[in-house]
């Protein structure tokens, strides 16, 4: 979010909120933010909008001025929208399903383990990988018919796919997606992303 805000010319302050190491919840100071512990999220103002699409929405359409997102009624502007919404819709649900059956092993008693591992085993080797693999097809493809996602110039729309390609990549890689991979450098290449990551730091994705 640091980027799109970045890209925007926006000025913002960073604050962090640390989960809980144990049980991987949200702080209490978080939930005083937003009732579900929501992250990330953002204060503007009177407003507290939670959800990634949410914000990115609201921040392009309120200090955008027509930029990052295509013209109404365009092919780009469908392929916005999709793109827009099959990043949380789509492409992050077996993303985190694969880290929490990777991490299950670990938090179960140690004389059921065993079993524990084989069931995380078979569910992301039968149902996770398969689509977390046909879901980078079709991302692979959608770059081949422009620099980005929603055509030849960023959009809103890259900055929602490049949690769940950055996660994607770093849990389980992007195999053989050659513009795909084009694409997560010419996103690291930005200025905007670099001074997001000066100001807030490294992402730990996996």
């Amino acid at each position: 979010m640091l980027w799109l805000l970045e890209e925007l010319g926006v000025p913002y302050d960073v604050k962090r909120y640390e989960r809980n190491a144990t049980t991987m919840l949200a702080p209490p100071e978080l939930h005083a933010v937003h009732p579900l512990g929501k992250s990330p999220v953002i204060t503007d103002g009177a407003h507290t909008i939670a959800e990634t699409g949410a914000i990115v929405d609201y921040l392009i359409a309120t200090y955008g001025d027509g930029r990052l997102i295509p013209p109404a009624g365009t092919e780009e502007r469908l392929r916005y929208t999709y793109w827009l919404h099959f990043a949380e819709g789509s492409a992050m649900p077996p993303l985190v399903m694969t880290l929490v059956f990777g991490a299950l092993p670990a938090r179960v008693p140690f004389f059921i383990r065993p079993v524990a591992k084989l069931i995380s085993d078979n569910v992301q080797k039968s149902f996770l990988r398969p689509n977390i693999d046909a879901q980078l097809r079709l991302m692979e493809a959608e770059l081949g018919k422009s620099a980005w996602f929603a055509g030849e110039e960023l959009t809103g729309a890259d900055v929602m796919m490049s949690f769940p390609v950055e996660a994607a990549s770093t849990r389980g890689g992007l195999g053989e997606a050659p513009k795909l991979k084009q694409w997560v450098a010419n996103v690291h290449a930005r200025p905007a992303y670099q001074a997001a990551l000066q100001k807030g730091g490294a992402y730990a994705y996996a």
